[in-house]
């Protein structure tokens, strides 16, 4: 399996984050990513930047040695509502937008309001994919939020930190459920590495392994191809986006 695209990846600006944009951009050109992600923590994450940050993205260059750029976040889903901590005016700003929780921002609760939350978040429309979903603090009914999810065209990631058992620990089973029962739904998967160093760039290697296992194919990975993946922004609303037309 190729990947060409990191869905989910750190600065600085993260506060807990060691590398530059630009390094992770000459990161990315080194692993030949065609696309990159930049995915900060939004502001209810400690240490997090401002929204002004994120609404400020539009004047980040379209490629950054030679990669892709798509301008994103990693927002904190805040309540069984379904809210994230960005103001919809940010919205037109971004080009994708991953939701997780957060231990400093959403308490473990119930598994019924785990579910609440992720279905509500989907059901929002401001949201392009859920994150790290196999955290063991947040048990969630996996058919009813994967059902959601393809039924509203949000996409599923498989998080490489998350395999590694160094966060999120005991996520490795959880994550194989996902990802079984989201290949009998047909859902969309994308592979982030949650780098928060530019040497973890396209660090995808346990992601892939578990798509391999459970033989999802290609078709319902959006990161092994740039046109899958612009593709699928599209079909959530999002504008074309002139820059990358060679790779649509």
């Amino acid at each position: 399996m190729n990947i060409v695209i990191d869905s989910h990846t750190h600065t600085i600006a993260s506060g807990h984050a060691y590398s530059t944009i630009i390094e992770n951009a000459q990161a990315a050109k080194n692993k030949k990513l065609k696309l990159l992600c930049t995915t900060d923590h939004a502001p209810e994450m400690p240490g997090a930047p401002h929204y002004w940050h994120f609404n400020n993205q539009r004047i980040l260059p379209r490629f950054l040695h030679d990669v892709g750029i798509l301008r994103g976040v990693e927002a904190n889903t805040l309540n069984v509502k379904g809210e994230i901590d960005l103001p919809a005016s940010t919205d037109q700003h971004l080009d994708w937008v991953i939701a997780s929780f957060h231990e400093p921002v959403f308490k473990p609760a119930t598994e019924a309001e785990h579910t609440a939350a992720l279905v509500n978040v989907i059901k929002s429309g401001r949201v392009d994919v859920l994150g790290h979903l196999g955290n063991p603090n947040y048990p969630f009914d996996i058919e009813q939020v994967l059902s959601c999810a393809k039924a509203h065209n949000v996409a599923i990631e498989v998080n490489n930190t998350s395999l590694t058992g160094k966060s999120r620990k005991g996520s490795d089973v959880r994550c194989s459920n996902i990802v079984e029962i989201g290949k009998e739904i047909g859902v969309y998967f994308t592979t982030g590495s949650d780098a928060h160093f530019c040497e973890e760039i396209a660090r995808l290697d346990l992601a892939i392994a578990l798509l391999e296992k459970h033989g999802v194919s290609e078709e319902q990975i959006l990161t092994t191809s740039t046109s899958r993946f612009l593709n699928f922004l599209l079909l959530r609303g999002k504008p074309e986006i002139t820059e990358f037309a060679g790779l649509y």
